[in-house]
């Protein structure tokens, strides 16, 4: 079965480019943070050079391994999921459940270590450039070098194996199980009903973003910049949580919005009966805009609202202060990039995947146009509900944070901050579906129902 999954990787490269990007992606994440670690045990650096290189290597690493991990998780689900008709073929042939999970983590292997090897040039250059713009900022000496080596490729090619090995055991674990006729049956339409696991990890993100929050408010409150500390943590546990649920939240937001999105005619009743049928891959293409949304909201607030705390108090910024802000900058930078990124990644493949719906559609009598609007009537709710998750989301962080540091819940900054970030949203949301879609049906369908 390994033989199949390396010959599956070559014969079928283009199914599996979403999990390799966001393999690839996460590793250059991790061991351009992790090689901060390698740069502060090099000869020389001590005290606070030390420390910001190790607090930005375990702050910054440690919640891009969490998006990592996840990203990882949606992708090869996705993958595995539209991949349902091949495995009820092979298990009619005879493969047994555990050749089909040997198979699934076998490919899901050879991505990880292709994505992890090649992601140590790219991953070298961008741990330089975070140490050059600490230097920039005074923050590390100038004669401090950076330094790429054993932590770094260790942490990179390691975290990112077994992320996606483990995410790999578990989605193989139900492919393998399900019996012959259940497979065909996925393979055609997919179960709407939630899982517990989804349920009990999205009560335990929400319940973790809850106790940030409250922390924030009361234990914090009046501790400064500490307070960021646990008030950052709370809008991407929020968002996780959220993703966790969005299967359901579709559901529910697709109930409310079932008559005004038939008004569209047959476009809208499409839209309807997918959104109902397929919130696995729904789900999927909705939860980088939630992170996208809610991290990047609720941290350049919370740095809007740090702003404000040091004016307020007629100070001039430290040099800790200065580190801080550098560190959120960087945050929102690897958020925006990684999660924009996923969004694209994971729209195309899920549109691309729907080719044949597509041409099975307009041999039913749909029209292009017709096709066409049904994605765009999907996209703009599947746009709504990541932004409106995400918003509720970054709300952990914001309120808390500004009534540790200004006693105030209404955040400080531009309302053009939520605008452009919700405006980035939507831009790469539309473009990226319709973009798709709009090459899928320049395939005859004919042709397309064939292939």
């Amino acid at each position: 079965m390994f033989g199949l999954a390396m010959r599956s990787l070559r014969k079928r490269a283009g199914a599996f480019g979403a999990s390799f990007l966001s393999m690839f992606l996460g590793a250059t994440i991790l061991m351009a943070f992790a090689s901060m670690l390698d740069t502060a045990t090099g000869d020389g650096v001590t005290g606070t050079a030390r420390e910001t290189l190790v607090t930005m290597a375990s702050v910054v690493g440690g919640w891009g391994l969490i998006l990592v991990v996840f990203a990882v998780t949606s992708t090869l689900t996705l993958s595995v999921r539209q991949r349902a008709a091949e495995m009820a073929l092979l298990k009619s042939v005879g493969a047994t459940p555990a050749q089909i999970g040997r198979m699934i983590v076998g490919e899901a292997a050879g991505v990880a270590v292709a994505a992890g090897l090649l992601a140590i040039v790219p991953a070298a250059l961008a741990g330089r450039g975070i140490v050059g713009l600490l230097h920039d900022t005074g923050q590390v000496p100038a004669d401090v070098p950076h330094a790429f080596g054993p932590i770094a490729v260790s942490m990179g090619l390691g975290i990112t194996f077994v992320s996606a090995t483990a995410a790999a055991l578990i989605t193989a674990r139900r492919a393998a199980r399900v019996r012959v006729a259940e497979s065909m049956a996925d393979a055609a339409a997919e179960k709407t009903r939630l899982s517990r696991k989804r349920i009990a990890g999205g009560a335990l993100c929400l319940l973790l973003a809850t106790y940030a929050a409250v922390l924030t408010c009361t234990l914090m409150k009046g501790k400064g910049t500490d307070a960021m500390a646990s008030a950052g943590q709370a809008d991407i546990a929020a968002a996780i949580g959220f993703a966790f649920l969005a299967p359901a939240i579709i559901r529910g937001v697709t109930a409310l919005l079932a008559a005004p999105l038939r008004a569209f005619g047959a476009a809208g009743d499409l839209a309807v009966t997918t959104l109902r049928r397929r919130t696995g891959a729904m789900s999927a293409a909705v939860t980088p805009i939630i992170l996208f949304t809610g991290t990047a909201v609720g941290t350049l607030y919370l740095q809007a609202t740090e702003n404000a705390a040091t004016d307020a108090a007629g100070l001039s910024k430290t040099a800790d202060q200065k580190g801080v802000e550098t560190l959120n900058l960087v945050v929102i930078g690897m958020v925006v990039v990684f999660t924009a990124i996923m969004l694209v990644n994971t729209l195309l493949a899920a549109t691309a995947h729907r080719r044949r719906e597509f041409a099975q559609a307009r041999l039913t009598g749909a029209t292009p146009g017709q096709v066409l609007g049904t994605v765009a009537l999907e996209s703009a709710v599947l746009t709504v509900i990541g932004v409106a998750c995400g918003t509720v989301a970054s709300v952990f962080t914001i309120v808390p944070f500004g009534i540790a540091r200004m006693d105030s819940p209404t955040p400080d900054g531009s309302v053009w901050i939520f605008i452009g970030v919700v405006a980035l949203a939507v831009v790469l949301t539309g473009a990226t579906t319709l973009g798709s879609a709009r090459r899928a049906v320049r395939v005859p369908a004919v042709e397309a129902v064939a292939a």
